[in-house]
């Protein structure tokens, strides 16, 4: 195989919180009417896994890509799949449910569920949005079991004010929710596990309320971190950690970036558009809204068309 950067087809993800402005912002093709909250740019979930909708491996799965060349895409003959990143859009127009995620001694603890820590970079803010991200100084699991049942465990979060342009890191263990009027692009582990704890009361069109899973969340929540302890960042490298490093670029009009054989990485457009071109294939047009995944081996360079940001994300 000719190494070149893969496209791969949105898999969209309707949530009661959900809405239409992912159509809006970045042109997304999803469906008039639904409520999508989720736009996912890859994955490789059981349920869920990315397709490939370019070049000579289009039509396979990035595991089943990864699998048949292992070395050209991760620069690794052993890499070990599932793909280790979940990478995705969320168009919050309501607010989400108080939730949280487990990490991995909890679920070995437990028995169940698949450990994950996220990040979030705000795209857009409504006037006074915020995140409800870790718990308040001092906050007990005693004090947090009775506001759960009594329904006011958001009153224990910290409420943080967001701007477009901050990323917020969440390890797993850490209670949170994303309020209303917010448009992030998430970057996270490979998971779908999320306890809730509250739902603001909502209901569905038949007038059931989500499930909770308070115990389950209770067992997961780090209950000595607060939302203070949290970091929030804008330039640079927004995120270190060991599951993935994110590092934010931009580039003006007519600039370019050389993309020499070296560690795999991610592309997330934020804004703006260019082409990806490389003497060994052929050049791969991006714009707002997409992910490419560029191959450990892949040489080329990306040329911006327009002023751009994007994130680069690596293993």
């Amino acid at each position: 195989m000719k190494a070149y950067p893969l496209k791969f087809k949105t898999i969209f993800k309707p949530r009661i919180w959900g809405g239409q402005r992912l159509r809006e912002v970045f042109g997304k093709d999803i469906p008039v009417g639904e409520k999508i909250g989720e736009s996912w740019e890859l994955a490789d979930l059981p349920e869920d896994k990315s397709i490939i909708v370019n070049g000579e491996l289009a039509g396979k799965t990035l595991a089943a890509a990864v699998e048949q060349y292992p070395e050209q895409i991760t620069g690794d003959r052993n890499f070990s799949l599932p793909f280790p990143l979940l990478i995705k859009f969320l168009d919050a127009e309501d607010v989400l449910s108080v939730q949280v995620h487990p990490d991995p001694e909890t679920c070995r603890r437990m028995g169940k569920g698949d450990p994950k820590t996220e990040c979030w970079y705000i795209l857009s803010a409504a006037p006074g949005a915020v995140l409800y991200k870790g718990l308040k100084k001092g906050v007990t699991r005693d004090a947090f079991a009775s506001a759960a049942q009594a329904g006011t465990a958001a009153d224990l979060l910290e409420k943080v004010p967001v701007e477009p342009g901050q990323c917020h890191f969440l390890p797993a263990g850490t209670a949170h929710s994303i309020g209303a009027g917010i448009i992030v692009a998430e970057v996270q582990t490979p998971s779908d596990t999320t306890y809730r704890v509250f739902d603001w009361n909502r209901v569905d069109q038949t007038g059931k309320g989500r499930e909770l899973h308070i115990e389950e969340a209770l067992e997961s929540i780090h209950f000595d971190v607060s939302g203070l302890d949290l970091p929030v960042t804008t330039m640079g490298r927004l995120v270190q950690s060991r599951h993935f490093t994110i590092d934010k670029g931009h580039q003006a009009k007519s600039c370019e970036v050389l993309l020499s054989p070296s560690k795999m990485k991610t592309l997330i457009i934020i804004s703006g558009c260019g082409v990806v071109k490389g003497e060994a294939s052929d050049s791969v047009e991006f714009r707002a809204g997409d992910c490419l995944l560029i191959p450990a081996t892949y040489e080329g360079a990306a040329f911006f068309q327009a002023d751009s940001e994007y994130l680069t994300v690596t293993l």
